[in-house]
């Protein structure tokens, strides 16, 4: 008897587990928008994309690792959410050891498809912007290295400054070494009730790690998602994997009466910037110069000097020969 009743106890728990794991990814399934997700094998026709952005079976690639490249893709529903949890599965990688570049962005913008010089965008966009930066222009006071991920909100009036690593327009940031890491890359970015928090997995452990939060964010009702890469004299390959747009199903009093399809964009707060230090001629180069290349340049320098000594003290000694013979 005790046998049975232990029987359908252990069958019970099998039981209660299972039905955990069906509402569980029940409840999932009902808050992923569909409409706004790019998943394999993408062939959605709610997605669009530019210049020279491929589809493959496996990944959508913005930008291979050639240079003078620029893509994009963009989803053509609007949101009218105005809580959302967006995921995406990226992979930036590519030849360069030293050299390269330069980026993506991930896009939440009133307009779409408009190639420019942000990452493959449109410069005094309106919406937000997060930026995967993969090469540091600036070279004044830097408090951080590369890779680095930040956020920008403009309303159309804010350039973003390439030279400046667009510092001067930063909500915030935080170093990410997500370049050919070597395991599947992740961001999550949320915007819930005003706050917008930027989230990582990378290290492969399947937990999401905080990159920044920022208040007081104000975003509108009815922009499209997007992504964009670009290169330059530098490459990488830039590829997205997917994007997956969650409902997070917060709670709202019925009173409201703002119509957050008409308000726009802002932020109250914004990063300190950093004062941008001009290239001396040729740093492009000794920038990147670290570690055993400085040693050997050093060592080869010391070398050079001390075969022009010892050239000059022969050219010296046989002319005072010569001088004393003429004597």
């Amino acid at each position: 008897m005790a046998y049975v009743e232990s029987a359908m106890l252990y069958c019970l728990c099998i039981f209660g587990d299972i039905l955990l794991v069906l509402s569980t990814s029940a409840s999932q399934n009902n808050y992923l928008k569909r409409e706004h997700s790019l998943v394999k094998p993408y062939t959605d026709d709610r997605w669009d994309f530019v210049g020279s952005t491929i589809i493959t079976n496996g990944y959508v690639r913005l930008t291979a690792d050639q240079r003078s490249m620029s893509g994009a893709i963009w989803n053509n529903v609007p949101c009218q959410l105005r809580d959302w949890e967006l995921h995406v599965h990226f992979k930036v990688y590519g030849s360069g050891t030293d050299l390269f570049g330069d980026g993506f962005a991930i896009w939440y913008t009133k307009k779409r498809l408009e190639q420019g010089p942000v990452f493959g965008s449109k410069d005094y966009f309106v919406g937000l912007s997060i930026f995967l930066d993969t090469y540091a222009n600036q070279n004044g006071p830097h408090n951080h290295g590369h890779p680095y991920i930040s956020a920008m909100v403009n309303n159309g009036s804010l350039h973003y400054d390439h030279d400046r690593d667009g510092t001067h327009t930063e909500l915030d940031g935080c170093e990410s070494h997500f370049r050919k890491a070597t395991h599947e890359t992740f961001i999550a970015i949320r915007y819930e009730k005003g706050k917008l928090t930027v989230s990582t997995d990378i290290d492969g452990k399947n937990t999401w790690k905080p990159c920044f939060t920022v208040d007081k964010v104000r975003l509108p009702t009815g922009y499209y998602f997007g992504a964009s890469a670009a290169t330059g004299d530098l490459s990488d390959n830039h590829d997205i994997i997917s994007m997956k747009l969650y409902d997070i199903g917060v709670v709202r009093q019925a009173n409201e009466e703002v119509d957050y399809s008409q308000i726009e964009p802002s932020a109250d707060f914004f990063a300190p910037p950093r004062d941008h230090i001009d290239d001396p001629q040729g740093s492009y180069m000794l920038s990147r110069l670290t570690g055993w290349k400085v040693t050997v340049i050093l060592v080869l320098v010391i070398i050079g000097l001390i075969v022009c000594g010892m050239v000059g003290y022969i050219i010296y000694s046989k002319s005072q020969q010569n001088a004393k013979r003429l004597y």
